[in-house]
């Protein structure tokens, strides 16, 4: 189909920064199978110091050569992973995954009588016993939409109602709200994208034929001159895309992400949860899923793993932070948002099983059984079990808005053994803070490296990522090496610890994250949360080692 040049040049003016904007917040980082095609400075980084090296990591390596030498761990700790799955092959993970020592491989019976027959390494609550997994899902408002619709659909007024259901009904609102919003915009998104694609082709197609090639160069592009109008005009277009660090690729991966959300997380009639055939708005019908802790997505939960345990020193990839560690691999978190139900049980599974420490790397805006998971949650507290939870990446103030799973319980209580995690930057500047990432001078208790962070990928691979969801790793890493010289602490003792001992950047002025180009706000590092500091593994070890002494 033949363009007019109007057309063109509209999509060269407005459409394409649009289209840059939106791919560079949701392109997914390239895998590597070393670490040659990563930028050096940014390995390990998290494990650095700021007084040695002049990097904002954890200490890390300090701690090992300074304070720990030729010690040996008293206790090895169990980490619980819930996450989307775990690729436990990856060989920086050797020897780092949890294996039940009650359970027999492979004999389809369930020999600790836990309920959850062949749980070698951990167990899925995303499939069942075929072998079927869930892979996407529903955001949690499309979920409560759909659930509360056939009730509320008819209704103008919350006045209509008795007064027992006029909160489910503003929550029913702001559900519809964010359906109609978002399944707008992904929408006209694609329909943007179907034509940036198709434009793409006829002006590719123009430059070919000018230069009488199947390909070219920008190179090639850049050497036209005194060419007829709409060669003129498509070069134009083209380059106004490669200056913008532009690729086939990225608008490929973007349009994947795009009908993602409308085929899966905003599709009001997408509804998965049959494959596990469970109810899941009953905590006690928990006989399902399978033992498959890799899954179809384990890309977010293996870079979580690397960050904690990949091997030390083995002049293979990445070193992670503690060394006298296992993980325990819990799949709850599919490609969209989790059930309430499965954290719950994840939570009760890690308790039960072992673990000493429980990272969570994910949340949501909504949580409509929420007293399942905070059931599940003063359980752990009750077993001295420690919870560290990512705070988000939303570039919100979490003191005013609430991100699910919380150590705020609905009785008004608030768990004493959670930690909740920020992300930092590599350099101590103004943009300290991940501009990502969520804060909260009440509820984030802490800042970790989280800004081009290196870690493990499935396939034997490497990556280069952002997230709070790396931070909180950083946080359970040194929490699980602390703990492992000194046993005897409680996991509330520890929490303390970790959070006193922090590099204090209190009185510092950051950017606020969300800031912008042309709205920059600055604030004190204080402001964004408990402490104004940055986790310090070195600082821990000494505290720690100071306060068992004393008693």
């Amino acid at each position: 189909m033949k363009k007019n040049d109007p057309f063109i040049k509209l999509c060269s003016s407005i459409f394409i920064l649009v289209f840059i904007i939106s791919i560079k917040g949701i392109a997914q980082s390239d895998s590597y199978s070393t670490l040659d095609s990563l930028d050096s400075k940014y390995i390990n980084w998290y494990n650095l110091s700021p007084k040695k090296d002049k990097v904002q990591g954890a200490e890390v390596d300090r701690t090992y050569k300074e304070l720990i030498g030729g010690k040996k761990p008293k206790k090895k700790i169990i980490v619980a992973i819930i996450d989307s799955g775990v690729d436990i092959n990856h060989p920086d993970l050797e020897g780092r995954i949890w294996t039940n020592p009650n359970e027999i491989k492979g004999n389809k019976i369930d020999d600790d009588n836990n309920g959850y027959a062949d749980d070698i390494h951990g167990w899925g609550f995303l499939g069942n016993s075929k072998g079927e997994n869930i892979e996407h899902e529903n955001i949690e408002e499309i979920r409560i939409y759909r659930d509360f619709h056939p009730i509320f659909k008819d209704i103008s007024s919350a006045d209509l109602l008795p007064e027992n259901q006029r909160n489910d009904y503003q929550i029913y609102l702001k559900c519809k709200e964010k359906y109609d919003n978002e399944f707008t915009r992904y929408s006209k998104m694609k329909k943007n994208l179907d034509i940036l694609e198709e434009n793409l082709e006829y002006t590719e197609g123009v430059i070919k034929e000018y230069l009488n090639v199947d390909a070219f160069t920008q190179k090639d592009l850049k050497k036209i001159k005194d060419a007829p109008k709409r060669v003129m005009d498509s070069k134009e277009y083209l380059q106004n895309l490669y200056k913008n660090d532009f690729s086939k690729e990225m608008l490929y991966e973007l349009k994947e992400h795009v009908n993602e959300q409308l085929s899966y997380n905003y599709n009001i009639d997408f509804q998965p949860r049959p494959i596990i055939n469970d109810n899941p708005n009953d905590i006690n019908d928990k006989n399902y899923g399978n033992n498959d802790v890799k899954g179809p997505r384990p890309d977010h939960g293996t870079p979580v793993s690397g960050i904690i345990a990949a091997v030390r020193n083995n002049n293979t990839g990445i070193d992670g932070i503690a060394e006298n560690v296992e993980l325990m691999v819990l799949r709850v978190v599919p490609n969209g948002d989790e059930r309430d139900k499965d954290v719950a049980l994840a939570i009760r599974y890690a308790v039960d099983n072992g673990a000493n420490i429980i990272n969570m790397s994910f949340g949501k805006n909504f949580s409509p059984h929420k007293d399942f998971v905070d059931e599940a949650i003063m359980y752990a507290e009750a077993h001295n079990v420690l919870l560290i939870h990512a705070a988000g990446n939303s570039s919100e103030d979490i003191d005013k808005t609430e991100r699910y799973p919380s150590q705020r319980l609905n009785n008004g209580d608030y768990c004493q053994s959670w930690i909740t995690v920020g992300a930092n930057a590599y350099k101590l500047n103004k943009k300290l803070c991940g501009n990502f990432s969520n804060f909260g001078k009440s509820h984030v208790d802490i800042f970790a490296p989280g800004v081009d962070v290196v870690s493990l990928s499935p396939g034997n691979k490497y990556i280069k990522t952002d997230g709070t969801s790396f931070s909180g790793p950083v946080v359970s890493g040194v929490a699980a090496l602390i703990w492992s010289y000194f046993p005897e602490l409680t996991a509330i003792e520890l929490k303390e610890i970790l959070l006193q001992s922090g590099t204090n950047y209190a009185d510092k002025k950051v950017y606020q994250p969300g800031s912008t180009r042309k709205n920059k706000i600055k604030v004190k590092f204080s402001d964004l949360s408990k402490t104004g500091s940055i986790i310090n593994a070195y600082e821990a070890f000494k505290l720690a080692g100071q306060k068992t002494l004393n008693e």
